[in-house]
């Protein structure tokens, strides 16, 4: 009689890590950072505490990775995995291509909510605040940094010119839009800061 195959340990571990991934995001969401817990995740996933224990030293590290991950399923929904901005040599062009796919993500409820909820925890947080900094958002915007300096030394950019400062004028007032609802999150919007950032103000 032939035996059944043995059960595929990864395929279970990666359907278990998926699963505390989503219960993770939603339940961050539905009851806020300061009440989500290791406990809570588990049994909203469906596995044992001691599961997650074994692949995450703490909550906040179980929402960094859920987060990376949830980015990269959105690239790649967009086109655009490993998530890159890319340089086809127009940076006007590249930069209103990746601020559209930030649009698009933070329409979409499986980001906005767990985000909103963490953005406003990492403000009266610092030890979270500064670790999904450091851990998320600095990597983003190393991306924006180097695609700036790819500019430059193409010559469309000036070579005196601070990415890490330049990449704020489309970025930071994406960002203040988002978090206080100052108005439409649109791709005709995010264009716009594209143009005011390369182009300024003064009459062309």
């Amino acid at each position: 009689m032939a035996k059944n195959p043995a059960p595929d340990a990864s395929r279970r571990s990666e359907k278990s890590r998926r699963a505390i991934y989503e219960a993770a995001l939603a339940l961050v969401g539905d009851v806020g950072y300061p009440k989500t817990t290791v406990e809570g995740i588990a049994a909203r996933a469906g596995v044992g505490k001691q599961t997650i224990y074994r692949w995450w030293p703490s909550r906040a590290a179980v929402l960094l990775e859920a987060f990376l991950d949830l980015s990269m399923q959105a690239a790649q929904e967009a086109g655009q995995a490993p998530y890159v901005i890319p340089d086809t040599g127009d940076l006007a062009a590249d930069l209103k291509a990746v601020l559209r796919i930030t649009v698009d993500q933070m329409a979409d409820p499986r980001f906005e909510v767990p985000a909103r909820a963490l953005a406003a925890e990492g403000l009266v947080n610092e030890p979270l605040g500064r670790e999904f900094v450091t851990k998320l958002l600095e990597p983003q915007l190393q991306l924006y940094v180097d695609r700036l300096r790819a500019a430059q030394a193409a010559g469309a950019v000036r070579a005196d010119v601070d990415p890490r400062i330049a990449l704020e004028l489309f970025v930071s007032p994406l960002a203040q839009r988002w978090l206080q609802h100052t108005g439409p999150i649109t791709y005709a919007y995010t264009d716009t800061l594209v143009d005011y950032a390369l182009y300024g103000l003064a009459p062309r």
